[in-house]
């Protein structure tokens, strides 16, 4: 081998000794802590299909304890702007393939959501304890 080839090895050696511990030093996005509101998923990962009665107040993510282990929750918020008294069907979908939902409000003992009113639920996801990724979220109303 000659002079060159072996200075050029050596600086191949360092320079991927270097980008190495580059790698090695860069940080994954923390989990979040538990009880720390967040926001569930960037916009360009999060689909959206909404009924025209309806207006999404709130969708953020909190970790709490659930069934003894720390678990993602949706808290979602869903505000009437429709002339009617309405009831919603929310559908959340993770890209993991775990589902959760349910209606809003959830049982009318009391009556529907009146124009205006807004309605809150907190959906816990089972097996789930961080941040979820891509998410498509449907809410629809229901027929009377």
């Amino acid at each position: 081998m000659n002079q060159s080839k072996i200075k050029f090895s050596w600086l191949l050696l360092i320079f991927a000794a270097g980008v190495l511990a580059l790698t090695g030093c860069m940080t994954v996005t923390p989990t979040p802590k538990p009880g720390e509101v967040f926001s569930c998923a960037k916009d360009s990962d999060l689909n959206k299909i909404i009924a025209p009665e309806a207006s999404l107040e709130n969708f953020s993510c909190v970790i709490k304890k659930w069934a003894g282990a720390n678990t993602l929750h949706f808290n979602v918020a869903v505000k009437n702007i429709s002339n009617e008294d309405q009831r919603f069907k929310v559908n959340i979908f993770l890209e993991n393939g775990k589902a959760v939902g349910g209606l809003l409000p959830r049982k009318i003992k009391k009556g529907l959501i009146k124009p205006g009113d807004t309605a809150k639920f907190t959906y816990p996801v089972k097996g789930v304890a961080g941040a979820a990724g891509k998410i498509d979220l449907i809410i629809k109303t229901m027929s009377k």
